[in-house]
């Protein structure tokens, strides 16, 4: 066999691999933000005073009425997320709320790893990664191990 033709059998042979094992990549990012998203949003209800308070000083308007609907789309997101139900619709909620963040609580700090100014990055900003694999999940969807794509086979919607 020739160096191209290796060349060319272990090229397939990894995308096989990587192939086979995409599932992992949703699978793990929902996991991952659903329980993260789970814990705040049960922390957020746990102190609800302390959220209100937080909330008050950002200058958020109404702040009762939003921690109580941050708190409630964090949990029961967070949860969706980790079922792989509704994950579009919970992740483009969640998006909104890491948007907010980084327009309030996280601004000077986005606004310094943007500028260079001290040693953080972009990918220091935790909101700022929420958000981008919430993005991820919006556009590319919740993948195949999800109660999503159970459903969709059971109403004969999914994909092929």
């Amino acid at each position: 066999m020739s160096a191209f033709g290796l060349l060319q059998s272990l090229s397939r042979w990894g995308l096989q691999i990587t192939d086979s094992l995409a599932f992992l990549a949703p699978l793990a990012t929902r996991l991952v933000l659903g329980w993260e998203f789970t814990q705040t949003g049960l922390g957020k209800w746990q102190h609800f005073d302390n959220t209100v308070a937080f909330f008050t000083q950002l200058g958020i308007p109404l702040p009762a009425a939003n921690a109580a609907l941050v708190g409630s789309l964090e949990l029961v997101g967070g949860i969706c997320l980790i079922l792989g139900l509704l994950t579009r619709l919970m992740s483009a909620g969640l998006s909104s709320t890491m948007v907010v963040a980084l327009l309030t609580a996280d601004r000077q700090d986005l606004i310094n790893a943007w500028s260079g100014a001290g040693d953080a990055v972009p990918t220091d900003v935790v909101s700022f990664v929420f958000l981008l694999f919430l993005l991820w999940l919006i556009f590319l969807g919740p993948g195949p191990v999800s109660l999503d794509r159970w459903v969709a086979k059971r109403l004969g919607t999914a994909a092929a």
